[in-house]
Parts: C-alpha cells; structure tokens; sequence
C-alpha cells in the first residue's frame, strides 16, 4: 500500500471518527437543553468535505508526495485536536448552543473566535498541496469560503443572540 493510500484513509478514518464524535456530543448537548441553530445550511458543509475526501482518493491515491506541505499537515492535525480537546463534549461540527453555557475563551479560542473554521480552511488547501493538486486546494478552498461565510455568520449571531440573553455557546 503506498503512503498516499495510508494517509487518505487515515484522514478518512480521522473524519468518520470525529463524526461519530460530534454526533455524541451533540445528542448529550441537546439532553442537556441545547439547541442547533443553522441546520439549513449543515448538508453544504458535510457535502463540501465529502466531495473534497472523494477527490482526493479520486486524484491523490498514486501521487508522489511533498513533504514539506505533508508536514504541515502534520501541524495542522495538533492543532486540530488541540481545539477539540478545548472544546471537550461542546464540540460538534454543528452550530450547538448550550443556554447558559460561558464561552469558551482558553487554548487557541484566546487568539482566534474561530480556530477549528482555520484549522479546516488551512488542511482544504494543505492536503491537496501535498499530493500537488494545486487545482483541488483552489477550487475547494473558494467553495468553503463561501460555505464558512455562511457558517460563521449563523455562529456570531447566535453567539451575540446567546450573550444578549446572559446565554453562551460552546464554539
């Protein structure tokens, strides 16, 4: 098995774990009396990230690799645990609003008011980049442009809806 193959399912088995794990999140949140807010737009983001997996094993699967991109995935993926592990059972890859939740403001939430959004920006342009899909970072990078414009609007203002109300959530 080449090392294309073992890294496009290990970035694929990352991915279906963390599903798995939002989705648990997301269950005891809402036991907890939180609520989802920007569902609408939900099916945009899982799509987006599926057809960019698709095309990668589509593309990169016999690829040589660059090794400095790859290592910068590399970097990208503790980020991407460091920002999960701050977020704890809060995080979900839905927009989950948690009533009297305090925001999260430690770990990288201390710099940035969206560093999973960065972190996955960053890996939609790093992967392909890797393979030398320069193509695949581009297109896929624009399309979750546009996707996280909407994203990150819907969070903000429930955010700023959650504060007003003495109520926060968790992203």
């Amino acid at each position: 098995m080449s090392l294309s193959l073992v890294i496009l399912a290990a970035v694929t088995l990352q991915r279906m774990g963390e599903l798995l794990l939002a989705r648990r999140n997301t269950r005891r949140l809402k036991a907890r009396g939180a609520y989802e807010v920007g569902a609408a737009h939900y099916p945009l983001i899982v799509a987006l990230h599926a057809a960019w997996l698709i095309s990668l094993w589509g593309l990169a699967w016999a690829r040589p690799l660059n090794w400095a991109w790859l290592g910068v995935f590399v970097v990208l993926q503790l980020l991407r645990v460091w920002v999960i592990a701050t977020l704890g059972p809060r995080w979900t890859t839905r927009i989950i609003v948690l009533p009297g939740a305090p925001i999260v403001r430690r770990g990288p939430y201390r710099v940035l008011s969206h560093p999973n959004y960065a972190v996955v920006a960053a890996e939609i342009a790093v992967l392909p980049l890797a393979f030398g899909l320069m193509w695949v970072a581009f297109v896929f990078s624009l399309l979750n442009v546009l996707v996280l414009r909407v994203r990150i609007r819907a969070e903000s203002r429930a955010l700023r809806a959650a504060q007003a109300g003495n109520l926060t959530g968790g992203h």
